[in-house]
């Protein structure tokens, strides 16, 4: 027994004590030289042996106590004349015992976190090698980050370098899939751009960024973590784009009004539970498949091309922001007033920014 060898102590801070060898053990790794695994030595069995032998001093604390301060509590409440003592010792009992409860409880998180990955780890690399066509399968996140740094890649873990790469990334699938998900559900393509220049729109590439610094952490963690984060993340992102689009430009390009559980007609509970969903498709599958491509890219030439990007990026929301401003005036009535005016209004006609921006409405529309 683990109390047994703690000599000198009360009941609860024997019991306490036990918490740092059970996290220390929880911790422990086992890698060899050749990364190869025993499985004639597992890293769990003499954990398990100790949270057994932790479950029966539980039992037998629960007797200690009993013979300690349950009979002598109740034979001075009988006499109704109670001495401190008693009650100085049971409290600091108390107060020791919720110490160990709240250390068990940390270690159980430690523990189940540490099952919890492993098991989705294990689950990752099955996955690459079920079906027959390797290129359908996603890397495993684990293969990634080994690979990653093995290379000293530019693009290595959260970087500016791969933020910007998945924001261009993303700014363009998002506008891929919701063209795809428009014809397969209306029968026309209809653009769904949100920059003037090139099918990209930054609120799917600031999704993509948002979606990977917040389940990075999950990547390879089961699904609920996704799950949950892309639910949260995704409904938080909408509504602030919604908001402060309607703020700044007076116009709107959703309206979730007519549908169920909607919030001010920004988020609804249908998309963000799609946004659950995108979650743990892009930080399981499309993540990886990324990660993987920018593997590809060689350090020296990656970090130019990803500097280019950025500038392109930052040149082309700037003319969105201007051009969407002075078309908002135009439906208002308001004329040109000088000459650079004038550009704006022969370079980004009406008619050219209904085709890009076809669900946009204003509210100072007449």
């Amino acid at each position: 027994m683990i109390l047994s060898s703690l000599p000198g102590k009360n009941c609860a801070g024997r019991f306490a004590d036990c918490y740092a060898y059970l996290i220390s053990l929880a911790g422990r790794k086992v890698m060899s030289d050749e990364n190869a695994i025993s499985l004639e030595a597992t890293v769990s069995d003499e954990l398990l042996l100790k949270s057994e032998e932790i479950s029966q001093d539980a039992k037998q604390l629960g007797s200690e106590l009993e013979k300690k301060y349950y009979v002598p509590l109740a034979m001075e409440a009988d006499t109704g004349k109670p001495e401190n003592k008693c009650f100085e010792a049971a409290d600091l009992e108390i107060k020791l015992l919720n110490s160990a409860a709240k250390n068990l409880l940390q270690s159980y998180h430690t523990v189940t976190t540490l099952e919890d990955e492993l098991k989705a780890r294990a689950h990752d690399a099955k996955r690459v090698g079920k079906r027959k066509i390797r290129v359908l399968n996603p890397p495993a996140n684990g293969a990634i980050d080994l690979e990653e740094e093995r290379k000293d890649h530019f693009a290595k873990g959260l970087n500016i370098y791969k933020l910007l790469l998945l924001l261009a990334a993303g700014s363009f699938a998002g506008v891929m899939v919701e063209m795809l998900w428009c014809f397969l559900r209306h029968g026309y393509l209809e653009s769904r751009r949100g920059l003037v220049y090139g099918p990209f729109n930054l609120l799917y590439g600031v999704g993509a960024i948002l979606l990977t610094i917040t389940l990075y952490r999950f990547r390879n963690r089961g699904y609920l973590w996704s799950f949950m984060g892309g639910f949260v993340v995704g409904s938080v992102l909408e509504y602030l784009c919604s908001w402060f689009q309607e703020l700044l430009l007076g116009s709107r390009s959703w309206d979730y009004s007519n549908m169920p559980f909607n919030l001010n007609g920004r988020i609804c509970l249908a998309y963000s539970m799609f946004w659950g969903v995108l979650g743990v498709l892009w930080i399981k599958d499309l993540y990886p498949r990324a990660a993987k491509l920018i593997l590809r890219i060689p350090n020296r030439a990656g970090k130019i091309i990803t500097i280019i990007i950025a500038v392109f990026f930052v040149f082309d929301a700037a003319v969105t922001a201007v051009a969407l401003a002075r078309w908002s005036l135009r439906i208002e009535g308001k004329p040109a007033t000088n000459a650079v005016v004038e550009f704006i209004d022969e370079r980004f006609p009406d008619e050219r920014m209904e085709r890009i921006f076809a669900n946009m409405e204003f509210n100072n529309s007449k």
